[in-house]
């Protein structure tokens, strides 16, 4: 059997989801847009990449660059809906057209070749059919292998028979971008990993990637890496030799009434897919490629097949039969929408690998679905509240506990600002404070004689604590205490201020200099041994800015 793969015919459709946007939106194709998702850049305008706007760019950075800037949120029903009308245009010029995603298609070449005479033939014949029916601009490419010919379709370029390695080997090891099916967030996240553990190893090119052992790949990167090295070398994704679906793997539902609603369409696809998950999970095995079929009430037959790069879950499966039912109702033109509601539809898997394709979660039915449903959901509520209204805790270096913490945007980069992992001297020592306050609770120290304990200016405190009050509560007898620690820090910025008391543009903040101490309270029960009694409460008190304050409690 041959080593080289089936020629494809790659239809791609350049910045498809700003596309989807702005004609959704009925803006120009010269408006400067992009379309975000966790807060940053999935896809953006050739207006807005001429201003410095890049693909993963956080909003606030991209907004900055480009402030007309018009921002959409990533829908991929949107997209799905508004591509139908391309796939439809493609598949009336030749058979057997594959969904790979949104803004991409691929169909074998072979046939449409032959019929035209020739493969530039064919792809000039495909490229005039869109532009007639739908008008969006797009480009062709043909090549050995799926992979190949998308790289090949970016270029607008039609790689020789049998030279499809020879195309790749001088590639950036950054178009496996391409491989993986970016619908998918654990996808995009996995491959943005590789492609940085690769360039850190010194792996430049397609061509070095795909000159490592097989073997070697399986063993340091994993079974991800194996299908991208796998096309990088020119190679079918997934090996030749594949199993047949068998016709009893198909599930059917019948629509009685007929739907002609999306979301009505939505719960049934659901179950179905539910069904055949199901029994594929029976026999072991997953699906690669998934057929959809839905068959209307006056007898019109609507089909499409989706291409996937890691095998579908059954939220994946669902996902795309709402896409695409949603194109069939209310993505085509007019005069192509079916006449009647949907009555019958069904999924077949058209190609299935081993379960052991699909590495499920320890925890979960689904790889990731609970990340991803979570992630979802961020992003909408920052989409509906704005980019601040989801935050997530990122551990930073410092001495303050409010330092230690950082609060960023989600979607933002969770990098710490400062190194938390160094010495960092007066730092409280673990256990930290189960308890932070927003803003610390005022707090009065008492001794023995009910009087105010203060701090002297050599950092000792001017009587030993034996009561403590808060936020002007009741006061609460104190049963040990450790202390005090002062912490000096950016002392150095008054030597950098002259002679008029204005610091140098380098101290962005004041001196500051504090006391700490650490209390235990007694609780109604009364006082306790070494560890901490029932209603007993530890807390880290600050003095500063010659008050007590409380920063945090231990109980």
């Amino acid at each position: 059997m041959s080593s080289v793969p089936p020629r494809r015919l790659v239809v791609w459709c350049p910045d498809w989801p700003v596309v989807a946007a702005a004609r959704a939106a009925d803006l120009g194709p010269l408006v400067p847009a992009a379309v975000f998702a966790a807060n940053r850049v999935v896809a953006c305008s050739a207006t807005a990449r001429s201003t410095g706007v890049r693909r993963g760019m956080r909003r606030r950075e991209a907004q900055g660059r480009c402030p007309e800037l018009v921002a959409y949120e990533h829908d991929p029903a949107r997209d799905a809906r508004l591509f139908e009308p391309v796939v439809a245009a493609v598949e009336d010029v030749v058979p057997g057209v594959e969904v790979v995603r949104p803004g991409l298609v691929a169909v074998p070449a072979r046939g449409p070749a032959r019929y035209f005479g020739s493969e530039a033939a064919a792809a000039e014949k495909v490229l005039d059919q869109i532009d007639a029916q739908v008008g969006v601009e797009c480009q062709v490419g043909i090549a050995d292998g799926l992979f190949a010919a998308v790289l090949a379709a970016r270029r607008g370029q039609v790689v020789e028979p049998g030279r499809s390695r020879e195309f790749l080997v001088p590639l950036a090891i950054e178009e496996i971008d391409q491989f993986t099916d970016r619908l998918t967030e654990r996808g995009a996240a996995e491959l943005a990993e590789l492609v940085d553990l690769l360039r850190r190893l010194g792996i430049r090119t397609l061509g070095e990637f795909a000159a490592l052992s097989p073997a070697d790949v399986a063993t340091r990167f994993g079974r991800f890496a194996m299908l991208a090295h796998r096309a990088a070398a020119g190679r079918e994704e997934r090996p030749v030799l594949r199993r047949r679906p068998s016709p009893e793997l198909e599930v059917a539902e019948t629509l009685d009434p007929p739907v002609d609603r999306v979301d009505q369409a939505a719960f049934v696809a659901k179950v179905l897919a539910d069904r055949l998950h199901a029994r594929l999970a029976e026999l072991g095995l997953a699906c690669a490629r998934l057929g959809i079929s839905a068959r209307t009430e006056h007898g019109e037959e609507l089909h499409r097949v989706w291409r996937c790069a890691e095998p579908l879950t059954p939220s994946a499966t669902a996902d795309r039969v709402r896409w695409q039912l949603d194109g069939w109702l209310h993505g085509r033109g007019r005069e192509r929408r079916p006449t009647a509601g949907v009555g019958l539809l069904t999924l077949r898997p058209e190609e299935v690998v081993g379960a052991g394709g699909l590495q499920l979660d320890l925890l979960n039915a689904a790889t990731g679905e609970a990340d991803a449903r979570a992630g979802r959901a961020f992003a909408r509520v920052q989409g509906m509240l704005g980019p601040d209204a989801v935050l997530t805790g990122v551990l930073d270096g410092g001495r303050d506990l409010r330092d230690r913490v950082r609060f960023v945007p989600w979607g933002d980069e969770r990098r710490p600002a400062l190194d938390p992992d160094q010495p960092w001297p007066g730092r409280i020592p673990a256990p930290s404070p189960s308890v932070v306050p927003d803003s610390p609770w005022p707090a009065v120290v008492l001794d023995a004689q009910g009087r105010p304990v203060g701090v002297t200016e050599r950092h000792r405190l001017t009587a030993a604590p034996r009561r403590v009050e808060v936020s002007g509560g009741r006061s609460r007898e104190v049963v040990r205490w450790a202390g005090p620690w002062p912490v000096a820090e950016r002392w150095w910025v008054e030597l950098l201020s002259d002679g008029a008391g204005q610091t140098a543009p380098v101290a962005q903040l004041p001196p500051r200099s504090v006391v700490r101490m650490q209390v235990v309270l007694a609780g109604e029960g009364g006082s306790g041994g070494d560890d901490l009694d029932e209603g007993e409460v530890a807390l880290l008190l600050v003095h500063e800015a010659s008050r007590w304050w409380v920063q945090g409690a231990y109980k």
